[in-house]
C-alpha cells in the first residue's frame, strides 16, 4: 500500500513538472533568472504604493477616527489587488532590466551570441513572460479590482461610521431622452425621432429613492409640463415612476398655464435614471461589461462629456494590461545592452525614470481623449504603440 502511494505522488509530480521541462533549456535557465527579481520587484513595488496610497491614511483614520485595527488590515487586504495591478508592469520593466543587466555584465550574453543566438531568441522568454502577465493583469483588473475595491470601501464605511461618511447616495442625477414627439392635431408621433423629449433631474439619490426631482416633459409639440415633487420611486412592473408631494405645471404654445398639486402621481417613464445613478463615478469599480453598459447610458442621456471619459476608460481596460508587454520589451532589450551594467540600485533608478515617462505620457494622451482632442482609441494606444517602437528600437541597438 504504502508502495502504490509512493508510486502515485511520483506520477503526479511527474505530471506536473512534465509541462516545465518540455519547455527548451535555454528558455528555463532565462526564466530562472527573471522570476527572482520578478518576485522581489511585485512585492517593493506594492509595499511601496500600499504605504502611500492606503497604509499612511488609515494610520490617521485608526488615530482620529477610531477605525479598529482588524478593519483596518481588512481594508488593505481588499485594497491589495488594485495595486497589485499596478506593480505587475513595473515589476516586469525592473526585473527584466536586472536579469538581463546582470547577464550582460557577466558576459554570459556575449557567449550566448557568439554560439549565434541572436538577441531576439534570447529575450524570447521575457517577452513570453509579460505576454503571461499581461493576460494575469487583465484577469486582475477586470474580476478582482472592482469587486475588492467595493469591500474595501464597504469595510471602511463600517468601521468608521456613517457620518464620515461622504458619498452613500448620488447627487445630481440628470437623465436625457431623445425620440419622438406628438403632434397635437394628428395625435400620432412626428417622424422625426431625435427631439430631446424629457428631462429628469434628481437633487440626490438614495436607497432607490430619488429626491428634490423635477421631469421637463416635451414629447407633445404644443405643450410643455413640468413635474415637480419631493420623491420619486421607480415601479418595475407598471414601467413607470411614482412621484410624491408634488405639482405639475402644463404651459400651452399660447403660454397659459395649468397647476395641479398631488400626493401621489404616477408617470409612465424607463429607468434610465435610476440605471444613470447607479453607474460608479470611478471606473476602477466597474468591470469590463459594467463600463460598456455605462457608455451605452451615457449614449442615451445624450452626455458627451461623460461618454467620452468612460470610453477613454474602456480602452485603458486592455491599455493598462498591455503595459506589461511593453515594459518587457524595453526592459529585456536595454538590459541586453553590453554597455549596461545594472546593479539593483542603478536598475530601480533606470526603471522609476521610464516608470515616470511612460505614465506621464499615458496621463497626457488620455487627458486628450477626454477633452476630445483626439478619439479614444488614438488617445489610449498611442503611448503603447509609441513605447513598442522605442523597446524596438533598443532591440535594434542591442543586437547590433
Amino acid at each position: 500500500m504504502k508502495f502504490l502511494n509512493k508510486s502515485l505522488i511520483k506520477k503526479t509530480v511527474n505530471q506536473i513538472i512534465a509541462p516545465w521541462h518540455s519547455i527548451p533549456l535555454l528558455d528555463r535557465w532565462l526564466l530562472g533568472q527573471i522570476m527572482p527579481p520578478m518576485l522581489f520587484a511585485i512585492s517593493a513595488f506594492t509595499v511601496i504604493s500600499l504605504s502611500v496610497g492606503v497604509m499612511f491614511d488609515l494610520i490617521r483614520k485608526i488615530v482620529e477616527f477610531g477605525l479598529p485595527v482588524f478593519l483596518a488590515l481588512k481594508v488593505i487586504f481588499f485594497s491589495l489587488p488594485s495595486f497589485l495591478v499596478l506593480s505587475f508592469p513595473m515589476a516586469v520593466l525592473l526585473s527584466t532590466l536586472l536579469a538581463y543587466g546582470k547577464l550582460s555584465a557577466n558576459s554570459e550574453l556575449l557567449a550566448l551570441k557568439s554560439l549565434g543566438i541572436k538577441t531576439s531568441r534570447i529575450i524570447a522568454p521575457a517577452i513570453a513572460l509579460s505576454i503571461f502577465m499581461t493576460g494575469l493583469t487583465f484577469y486582475f483588473n477586470d474580476n478582482l479590482v472592482p469587486k475588492s475595491n467595493k469591500l474595501a470601501e464597504s469595510t471602511l464605511r463600517a468601521g468608521i461610521g456613517k457620518s464620515f461618511n461622504t458619498e452613500e447616495g448620488k447627487q445630481n442625477i440628470m437623465f436625457s431622452r431623445y425620440g419622438s414627439r406628438i403632434e397635437k392635431k394628428t395625435n400620432t408621433p412626428t417622424k422625426l425621432n431625435n427631439y430631446l423629449t424629457h428631462i429628469f433631474y434628481a437633487a440626490w439619490f438614495e436607497n432607490n429613492v430619488m429626491k428634490d426631482v423635477t421631469v421637463l416633459d416635451l414629447s407633445r409639440m404644443e405643450l410643455r409640463q413640468i413635474l415637480k415633487a419631493e420623491n420619486a420611486i421607480f415601479d418595475k412592473k407598471n414601467t413607470s415612476w411614482i412621484f410624491s408631494n408634488g405639482s405639475l405645471v402644463s404651459v400651452d404654445k399660447n403660454g397659459q398655464t395649468t397647476t395641479v398639486q398631488f400626493k401621489r402621481y404616477e408617470y409612465p417613464f424607463d429607468e434610465g435614471p435610476i440605471k444613470l445613478a447607479e453607474v460608479p463615478k470611478d471606473a476602477a469599480k466597474m468591470t469590463l461589461r459594467e463600463a460598456l453598459e455605462a457608455e451605452k447610458i451615457y449614449k442615451q442621456t445624450g452626455n458627451l462629456k461623460e461618454r467620452r471619459r468612460i470610453k477613454v476608460r474602456i480602452q485603458e481596460k486592455f491599455t493598462l494590461p498591455c503595459a506589461c508587454l511593453v515594459f518587457g520589451l524595453i526592459g529585456s532589450s536595454l538590459g541586453s545592452k553590453s554597455n549596461i551594467r545594472s546593479s539593483k540600485g542603478q536598475g530601480f533608478g533606470i526603471s522609476v525614470i521610464l516608470i515616470l515617462i511612460y505614465y506621464v505620457m499615458s496621463f497626457v494622451f488620455s487627458s486628450f481623449g477626454v477633452k476630445g482632442l483626439l478619439t479614444p482609441i488614438i488617445a489610449t494606444w498611442s503611448p503603447i504603440l509609441i513605447s513598442i517602437c522605442g523597446g524596438g528600437y533598443l532591440l535594434h541597438k542591442s543586437s547590433n
